[in-house]
């Protein structure tokens, strides 16, 4: 089976960092190489740019959406494809999808504009699967308060995350054969059992 490409995508506090390691961990059961790795970040310019949009700057939209693009395109290059490439799988915490989500709906950039980035960038490229983490908005951001000081992200308004929740499940309906929506409301064992449902019927 070729390699396959799988993103982890969802509002603050649904607990990607621990479903990466599930999802990674269900790979290599199966004898599959895979890699795990995030956005914005996975490569060190990508990191230096994932600490100035997570610092306290004030940061246009449009602005935020380029360097996200300028990182992922970094990402691509130097991690994504190559991995791809020799037969590993990639396991992404946020992609594209996460444009649309935050700078599209959360911002209010037009969606024309980040698809004519993701068309440049990508070339084509996209996640064979997308595994949409899904809470309520008020549950997610009372996990991520938990963790620690909030990031710039963090401190954005219960409205904005209202609107970046609505543009997942409305990319969700969308493309119903690459996203699939688990309920990440519960504990990480319960919502471990929604990624493994999904990934079986995903793999051979």
């Amino acid at each position: 089976m070729s390699a396959k490409f799988i993103t982890l995508e969802g509002g603050e506090g649904v607990g990607k960092t621990t479903q990466i390691a599930a999802v990674c961990e269900f790979l290599e059961q199966r004898g599959i190489a895979c890699v795990a790795t995030r956005e914005p970040g996975g490569t060190p310019v990508g990191e230096q740019i994932r600490g100035v949009l997570l610092g306290n700057h004030v940061i246009a939209p449009e602005t935020e959406l380029l360097l996200l693009f300028a990182a992922r395109a970094q990402h691509l290059q130097e991690v994504i494809r190559p991995a791809l490439a020799k037969g590993h799988w990639v396991v992404c915490d946020r992609f594209t999808d996460a444009s649309f989500a935050y700078q599209g709906g959360g911002r209010g950039v037009a969606e024309g504009m980040i698809e004519a980035l993701q068309a440049q960038v990508q070339a084509g490229l996209q996640p064979a699967l997308t595994l949409l983490l899904d809470a309520p908005v008020e549950i997610g951001l009372a996990r991520a308060k938990r963790r620690g000081p909030a990031d710039r992200f963090e401190q954005e308004t219960v409205a904005f995350f209202q609107r970046v929740r609505a543009a997942y499940l409305a990319r969700a309906e969308r493309w119903p054969g690459r996203m699939r929506v688990i309920d990440a409301s519960g504990t990480p064992e319960q919502v471990k059992a929604g990624v493994i449902s999904e990934l079986e019927r995903f793999c051979p």
